[in-house]
C-alpha cells in the first residue's frame, strides 16, 4: 500500500529543512552544510539527529540512497517521488498559514 503525502504533515522544522535540502543528491554532511545556509544558519543539526532523520525517511520512502559515482565512501541520498510531494504539500500548507495571518498581523502591529 502507498502512503498518501499527506499523512506526513506537518513536518517538523529539521525534516522540511532535509527535505528542502535534497533537491539535489547530497551525502549527509553536504545536507548539514545545506540546512545551515538555507535556513541562515536558524537550523543547525548534529550528525546524530540528522542521520536519525534520514533512517526514518529512508524506511518511509520519502527518500532514498543515490549511487554516486567515484565515491564509494559516503552515503548519498535523493528525494523520492512521494518525498517531493510531501515537501510539496508542506510549503503549500506553510504559506497557507503565513498568508491566512497576514492581515491578522498587520492589525496587531497597529496597535
Amino acid at each position: 500500500m502507498t502512503k498518501k503525502a499527506e499523512t506526513f504533515l506537518p513536518l517538523s522544522q529539521a525534516t522540511y529543512y532535509i527535505l528542502l535540502s535534497l533537491r539535489e543528491v547530497r551525502h549527509g554532511y553536504g545536507i548539514m552544510q545545506d540546512v545551515e545556509a538555507v535556513s541562515k544558519d536558524e537550523v543547525t543539526m548534529g550528525p546524530g539527529t540528522l542521520y536519525g532523520a534520514l533512517s526514518k525517511l529512508e524506511k518511509q520512502q520519502v527518500i532514498e540512497k543515490a549511487v554516486v559515482q567515484d565515491d564509494d565512501r559516503r552515503k548519498y541520498y535523493q528525494l523520492t517521488s512521494l518525498g517531493k510531494e510531501v515537501l510539496r504539500l508542506e510549503y503549500k500548507r506553510l504559506k497557507s498559514l503565513v498568508e491566512n495571518a497576514k492581515d491578522i498581523m498587520t492589525e496587531l502591529e497597529v496597535e
